[in-house]
C-alpha cells in the first residue's frame, strides 16, 4: 500500500518542481515553435535554467519571434537587457522545467553561445521606438485629417 500511494505522488508531482539537469545539446534540439526552450540565468541568479515556453510563445507580448529567435539557446543576456518585470519573472517560474548541466570542458565564460541585444541589432530590423513613433505620426494625421 505504501508504495502504492508513494507512486501516486510522484506521478502527480508538477515536473517543474522536479531538478532535472540537461545538457547544452539537448537543449539545443528544442529550437522550433514545436518545442521552445531557452536557457536563462546566471552565477548571480542562481545558475543557468532550463524553460519550456512553447505554450506561451503566442502570449509573449514581444510576440512568438524573439523567443524563437533564441530557441535552443542561452537567452539570459537578452532576457535582462530587455528589463523584464517581476510579473515576467514570476511567470518564467511556471514553465521551468530544470537546470543546465555544467560543461566541465567548456570555457568559464561561453560568449559565443551567448546572444545579447547588441547581437540582435545587428541583424537588423525594425527598432521598436521607431514603429511607436511611426504608429503615433500615422494616428495624429488620421485625427488632424479628421478635424477638417
Amino acid at each position: 500500500l505504501t508504495s502504492t500511494v508513494l507512486k501516486l505522488f510522484v506521478s502527480a508531482t508538477p515536473t517543474s518542481t522536479m531538478s532535472k539537469e540537461y545538457t547544452e545539446a539537448e537543449v539545443a534540439e528544442h529550437n522550433s515553435e514545436k518545442s521552445c526552450w531557452l536557457i536563462i540565468g546566471n552565477e548571480k541568479s542562481g545558475g543557468s535554467k532550463v524553460y519550456d515556453v512553447t505554450k506561451y510563445l503566442n502570449d509573449h507580448p514581444g510576440g512568438p519571434e524573439i523567443m524563437l529567435d533564441l530557441a535552443g539557446k542561452d537567452a539570459d543576456e537578452m532576457f535582462e537587457d530587455i528589463g523584464h518585470s517581476s510579473e515576467a519573472r514570476t511567470k518564467l517560474k511556471e514553465y521551468l522545467i530544470g537546470t543546465l548541466k555544467a560543461d566541465p570542458n567548456a570555457p568559464k565564460s561561453s560568449k559565443s553561445k551567448k546572444v545579447s541585444a547588441v547581437d540582435e541589432k545587428k541583424k537588423g530590423g525594425l527598432n521598436p521606438l521607431a514603429v511607436v513613433f511611426l504608429l503615433l505620426a500615422i494616428a495624429a494625421g488620421i485625427y488632424f485629417s479628421q478635424m477638417k
